[in-house]
């Protein structure tokens, strides 16, 4: 089994990219995770953890997240290497992400908590509710 579950704030915007073959949409960040201990100095540490999401899900990071912003990372770990120009062999150790979860709000919207509700012009609609009406009786079946 190679299940990775995360937590923790990115340290920089996503990065979105197109592969050249296909035009698939990748997305790249780094993860700041804080480590549930303290060190022997009394502090806490943080591990930076990178993460690659695909498709859909990385255009829709790449729009909505930014520095700082907090989220849940569900994925899997994928080691991969590559030869430098050098000729020294490199290895990477990242998160593949299967699942990404805003877990706060932009700073944008905790400035302004109207903002992106999708409810502009909602003061022009006449909401015009008649519970007065006959037909409801108090002894009637609810049919739910």
């Amino acid at each position: 089994m190679n299940k990775v579950i995360l937590i923790g704030r990115l340290t920089k915007d996503p990065e979105l990219r197109f592969t050249p073959a296909n035009g698939v949409a990748v997305t790249t960040f780094t993860l700041a995770v804080d480590r549930p201990f303290l060190n022997q100095k009394g502090e806490r540490e943080t591990d930076f953890i990178p993460v690659v999401v695909w498709r859909k899900l990385a255009e829709t990071c790449a729009n909505n997240l930014k520095k700082g912003r907090l989220v849940g990372v569900s994925g899997r770990l994928q080691v991969r290497s590559y030869d430098t120009p050098g000729g020294q062999r490199r290895y990477v150790t990242e998160v593949v992400a299967d699942e990404v979860q805003f877990l706060d709000r932009p700073k944008a919207m905790e400035q302004d908590p109207g903002l992106g509700d999708n409810n502009e012009g909602i003061g022009d609609i006449d909401f015009d509710f008649n519970f007065d009406d006959e037909s409801l009786n108090e002894g009637d079946d609810v049919p739910f």
